[in-house]
């Protein structure tokens, strides 16, 4: 691997040694909300040995990393109006992509994270992706501009909006990386370049990866082009990581580390087939680190299972803001950060509809702590392609060589061509290879799980129940 190291290494520790100063019980803490575009938990302190992410790794060693935390839908617009609401996209109206001929927006009467914290006192700004529609639900006091491939500009950018004020304030942090984008010909195999270019990015000491040192992931082709791309999503998660040490200096030097709150997740998973835009593990398991400076230990490990949907619900807890508990589909994980065997956790949901507006494949989904059932409705249909993701030469590669040919664990025919139910025990079966659906033992196991399923989507108001009754 090579790397060109130009980042102070001196502001890792400086930046995120552990905080002495107790924060008074009447003061509203700051919160930061810093969310990464299409970024598994492929970090050094989630045991990625090849990625070098140190920022995030002091980070997590002064707060809480979360083992089992996920998205609701793989797709970014979809996924970051349920990280701003509180509830899954198919309630608040926001089923696929904002921008261009997408165009899908939430509900006009939808109350959003930002507003909610505004009428409480809070100063609210947001700087970089934003991707949710209508401006009036998702309204913010300020709008900061910054490179969002940039994450050490945008660091730099925020400065004035984190001085210290009468009001607290919340700040809604998003990068572009590690989204694909661009390309590299100068490579083999021609891999996209997640954002990366030749010259960099001003502030950003670049970190160069080789095809060789990556670590390819069981989900995904073991072949030279699929290296070539993760050494490109590597060094885009390392841009990431340096905004994330600029913008701890930033908050140290204006005074406000010591009363501010920092989260820091995904909207889903990597941006290869098999990862986003599916509810596969790959796509819906993302990073979760909180740092509180108010509490008394640090470097833990929660394995809660916690959700996006759960974030509003959690960061109006942390602003004492009180909403009532049905106005949301998550719920409040602030009381149980801190504990490391906490119970009542045992259960997420998904909810996937669209990504692009031609790509309708709605699916929904239980995860349970060893169980997990998908209920393809569209089966019939070839699962649809993210634009990009079709483009993909990881992808391109396999499907190249025809139906049979294999695309990690599974062959590039069952990938296009899904039954209607999946249901997997993954303890015995991590990568979600063998469908137990079918299989007579498990017809009580799948009764269960469908019955639960059903549940979820009378709970939250799901209108592709019908489809139970109606296909």
């Amino acid at each position: 691997m090579k790397q060109r190291i130009g980042f102070l290494a001196l502001a890792l520790v400086s930046a995120f040694s552990f905080s002495t100063v107790s924060v008074a019980a009447e003061s509203r803490p700051n919160i930061i909300l810093f969310v990464t575009d299409d970024l598994s938990p492929d970090m050094g302190c989630y045991g990625n040995d090849a990625i070098k992410t140190p920022n995030l790794d002091a980070l997590a060693s002064d707060g809480v990393r979360f083992t089992n935390a996920f998205c609701t839908t793989a797709s970014c617009s979809a996924s970051r109006s349920v990280i701003l609401t509180g509830l899954h996209n198919h309630k608040n109206g926001h089923y696929g992509h904002e921008h261009a001929y997408h165009h899908f927006t939430s509900f006009a009467k939808t109350k959003s994270l930002p507003v909610r914290l505004n009428a409480a006192g809070y100063r609210t700004g947001r700087i970089g992706k934003y991707h949710v529609a209508p401006e009036s639900v998702y309204h913010f006091e300020e709008v900061l501009t910054g490179n969002s491939r940039n994450a050490v500009q945008m660091a730099d950018r925020v400065q004035s909006f984190v001085k210290q004020d009468d009001k607290p304030f919340f700040l809604y942090f998003c990068t572009s990386d590690p989204h694909r984008g661009g390309s590299r010909p100068d490579l083999p195999l021609t891999p996209n370049a997640f954002g990366n270019k030749p010259e960099g990015y001003a502030g950003v000491d670049e970190v160069l990866y080789s095809p060789d040192d990556v670590i390819v992931p069981p989900y995904l082709p073991d072949t030279p082009v699929c290296r070539a791309e993760l050494a490109q999503y590597y060094q885009s998660v390392s841009r990431i990581d340096q905004g994330v040490g600029r913008l701890a200096e930033v908050l140290k030097q204006a005074g406000a580390w010591d009363n501010t709150i920092v989260i820091f997740t995904s909207d889903h998973g990597i941006a290869f087939p098999g990862g986003k835009t599916t509810q596969y593990e790959p796509g819906l398991a993302i990073p979760m680190l909180v740092r509180d400076p108010r509490m008394p230990e640090r470097g833990t490990v929660n394995p809660a299972m916690v959700s996006l949907v759960d974030m509003t619900p959690t960061i109006l807890d942390m602003a004492g803001v009180k909403a009532p508990k049905k106005e949301f589909h998550g719920r409040s994980f602030l009381p149980i950060l801190g504990e490391q065997d906490p119970t009542g956790w045992d259960v997420v949901y998904g909810s996937h509809t669209f990504h692009e507006i031609q790509m309708y494949y709605p699916m929904r989904t239980v995860r349970q702590r060893q169980y997990k059932l998908i209920w393809n409705i569209a089966h019939p249909l070839p699962y649809p392609f993210a634009s990009d993701l079709w483009a993909a030469p990881t992808w391109q590669a396999q499907y190249e060589q025809g139906m049979q040919a294999m695309y990690g664990k599974r062959t590039v025919g069952r990938y296009i061509q899904r039954p209607e139910f999946e249901l997997f025990d993954l303890k015995a079966d991590p990568h979600e290879t063998t469908n137990l659906a079918d299989d007579p033992k498990y017809a009580d196991r799948l009764a269960k799980m469908q019955a639960e399923l059903k549940q979820f989507q009378q709970k939250t108001g799901d209108p592709w129940i019908m489809k139970w009754d109606y296909e």
